[in-house]
């Protein structure tokens, strides 16, 4: 990262948002990226929409490609970082993904000398030894030794001889070396190699019955090495031949962590990328400064060259100007920030620059206004900048600053530059404040409270507030009623009218919100009606469809039968279609349910009776000299009816032929089918809800055809075999 840049993060207290971002990195990188900003964003709004692992911590492959391009052997570590990277692009291919990052992965194809090195090692890196003949014959030679060596030592440990001697019974480690612990004179029981001193003044050695084996073990790892050498130069000269697709996948992933970083680091605190646009205008909505623990959102709109920003002190001026300065930087780089992205605007700078700090160096003999005019005369070198000046007038007479700076400004606009100012000082304020090109913006000071509220107007020039804040930040109240009469009754009048400007504007705006809040929950009402009414006809019209297609299919079919004259498909198909209309009763509310009393009169159907007894959901009710058991749903209470108006009323005469039961005994099967369909439409016809149909035993035939036609008819509920004095299996029970 340059120096400049670093400054300028510095500057904008943006030290800590940047370090979060880079521990998402893989490897390390500069903000910037290389290439077309659109495009990058385009990939980051793809991969946004994609859950995926981040990718391990893999190092760059500069220094590893130099060295193959020398023809040089690179170290099994390095080889490795190479082999992670495959790892994880495979892991991508693998997903089969389609859209942008599909496309681009799939542009990558793995080369087959990676494939064959990838088998040698394991996930954690290390060498796979079992694909080495020589090399698992000497580690498992290496374990055996390893083992007799911690067998000795323990045995040297428990001689009775060197008991008073040993510290305590463990295997030290000693510079990677296995010893015992010992104490002084040990040497007239064990032979050994002294190779250090504890604290306490006791001896570690080496014993000399397992030097012997650490030698056989030092053999055996320097036969190791040189056959993982031989191993790195086979590698290694592969990997020479694809050397520049290494270069290629290289630069690709560098690419790719700059876009899951952002992404991961986006996900991680809710923030959003906002892509700058090719323009200078800025509009923030709901921007909150990474710097601030608990921050109050600001919304900005600055689309003219200058933006002028005053008011009171300690209000949040400053911190607005860095905001200002934060958005544009973090668009400019794509770096993820709180910010509501949908409604925001941030264009693109060649330059951000900020004027903030104090420049007085006593080294450099220079003063503040010194500086101060140092770095504006640097602002005249570059073009296409975004500028943030924080207290313009700083360190010289603020007249004399109000004329300069006017001048400066006017000439830093004509060369495109756009600048965001913070100013105490109400003198360049009125010089500017009624061109074109100037915005104003005040940071409002809360009255009653006696305390800044952080938010900000715009349009107006704000008052400093500077005998509040210092009553706040406790100077004596004598000291500022001096004060105050010091300053003078016609500025403090001016301050008045400012303030009162201030308030009328915030009046104004409130009431504006409190309108457009009104308008906006109104027109949120209507849509919810317009959109339950196009539902509700939507369902109508569906529903009517519905009903229309099963009436127009139970039509069709009755006509069929009808041209067959098939007299009993024709009664089928009509009561389908009479059941896929709504019922008429369905539309009525359920009322309360009705008591009935035995002896008293009801109505069943189309007949008159009189209750014989009851039951908890039925009564015994005798009709026409006959006894019904009925539900008491469906029967209702009968008495004298009044004589009604004669009415002209359209009725259907039906013969009643039907009885309580049907003999079909010598019937053939198509015969008998059609003259219980009519029997059975006869007695719904006259109320019936159970009737008996004889058909005998016989061949069995008849009585199949009448069993197979009531499991198919629609009214039939259900049907069983007479009891036996009633006929038995040659007879049925059909209830309707």
């Amino acid at each position: 990262m340059s120096k400049t840049l670093s400054t300028l993060i510095e500057q904008l207290d943006l030290e800590a948002h940047i370090s979060s971002l880079e521990h998402f990195f893989s490897r390390f990188h500069s903000l910037s990226m290389e290439g077309d900003q659109e495009l990058h964003f385009k990939y980051i709004s793809a991969l946004e929409k994609l859950e995926f692992k981040a990718p391990p911590k893999i190092e760059s492959f500069e220094t590893p490609i130099m060295h193959l391009k020398k023809h040089g052997v690179l170290r099994f570590e390095q080889i490795f970082e190479i082999i992670k990277l495959m790892r994880y692009l495979r892991y991508w291919q693998n997903r089969d993904l389609d859209g942008l990052i599909g496309k681009w992965i799939s542009k990558i194809n793995t080369p087959l000398e990676i494939a064959e090195i990838d088998g040698y090692f394991q996930e954690d890196g290390r060498f796979d030894e079992s694909k080495d003949e020589s090399l698992y014959a000497l580690s498992n030679r290496a374990k055996t030794l390893k083992s007799d060596m911690a067998a000795t030592l323990k045995r040297q440990i428990f001689t009775q001889k060197a008991s008073a001697y040993i510290v305590d019974t463990q295997v030290h480690y000693y510079n990677d070396e296995e010893c015992i612990l010992v104490r002084g004179g040990f040497n007239h029981v064990i032979k050994g190699v002294v190779i250090g001193r504890s604290s306490s003044g006791f001896f570690y050695v080496v014993p000399e019955s397992i030097s012997k084996v650490k030698s056989q073990l030092q053999k055996i790892n320097h036969e190791k090495e040189i056959i993982f050498y031989e191993y790195a130069k086979k590698f290694s000269a592969a990997l020479q031949t694809i050397s520049q697709f290494l270069k290629f996948v290289d630069k690709e992933f560098n690419r790719f962590d700059h876009y899951q970083a952002r992404v991961l680091f986006a996900r991680s605190k809710s923030l959003q990328i906002v892509d700058a646009q090719k323009d200078s205008h800025i509009e923030l909505n709901e921007f909150s400064h990474p710097a601030l623990s608990n921050p109050k959102p600001v919304d900005v709109v600055f689309k003219k060259s200058v933006l002028m920003i005053t008011g009171v002190n300690a209000g949040g001026k400053t911190m607005l100007l860095k905001s200002i300065l934060s958005a544009a930087f973090m668009a400019k780089y794509l770096i993820p920030m709180k910010i509501n992205a949908t409604k925001s605007h941030i264009g693109r700078f060649k330059y951000l620059t900020a004027v903030i700090d104090d420049p007085q160096n006593v080294a450099n003999d220079i003063s503040t206004f010194a500086g101060r005019m140092q770095q504006f005369s640097k602002l005249f070198d570059i073009k296409d900048a975004l500028v943030g000046v924080d207290e313009i007038e700083l360190g010289t007479d603020s007249d004399e600053a109000a004329a300069l700076f006017k001048i400066i400004l006017d000439d830093l606009i004509k060369k495109g530059q756009k600048i965001v100012v913070t100013t105490h000082h109400k003198r360049l304020a009125a010089l500017m404040a009624d061109r074109d090109d100037v915005e104003l913006m005040a940071a409002i000071y809360d009255e009653e409270k006696r305390e800044p509220t952080y938010e900000f107007l715009h349009g107006i020039i704000g008052k400093s507030f500077a005998f509040e804040t210092a009553l706040r930040y406790g100077i004596a109240s004598s000291i500022v009623t001096r004060a105050k009469e010091t300053y003078g009754q016609n500025h403090e009048k001016l301050n008045l009218l400012i303030e009162r400007g201030s308030e009328l504007e915030r009046d104004l705006k409130r009431k504006n919100r409190e309108i457009d809040e009104r308008l906006e929950a109104l027109k949120t009402k209507e849509q919810i009606l317009v959109d339950a009414k196009a539902k509700v006809d939507s369902d109508l019209t569906q529903e009517k469809n519905r009903l229309q297609n099963h009436f127009d299919i139970a039509i069709n079919e009755a006509k069929k039968a009808a041209k067959l004259n098939d007299t009993a498909a024709i009664h089928r198909q009509m009561n389908k279609a009479n059941q896929t209309l709504p019922k008429k009763d369905e539309a009525t509310p359920k009322s309360e349910p009705y008591t009935f009393s035995v002896g008293q009169k009801v109505k069943y159907r189309s007949s008159r009776g009189t209750i014989l007894s009851l039951k908890s959901k039925e009564a015994m009710v005798e009709v026409d000299g006959m006894r019904l058991r009925i539900k008491l749903t469906d029967l209702k209470p009968s008495g004298n009816f009044p004589k009604k108006q004669q009415k002209t009323h359209v009725h259907i005469n039906v013969e009643k032929r039907s009885g309580l039961k049907l003999d079909l005994h010598g019937l053939r099967a198509e015969e008998a089918c059609e003259r219980l369909d009519k029997f059975l439409s006869d007695a719904l016809i006259s109320g019936w809800d159970e009737v008996i149909v004889y058909h005998g035993i016989g061949t069995g035939k008849l009585s199949y055809a009448v069993k197979e036609f009531l499991i198919t008819h629609p009214s039939v509920k259900k049907f069983d075999d007479a009891p036996q004095h009633m006929g038995g299996f040659g007879a049925k029970i059909v209830t309707l």
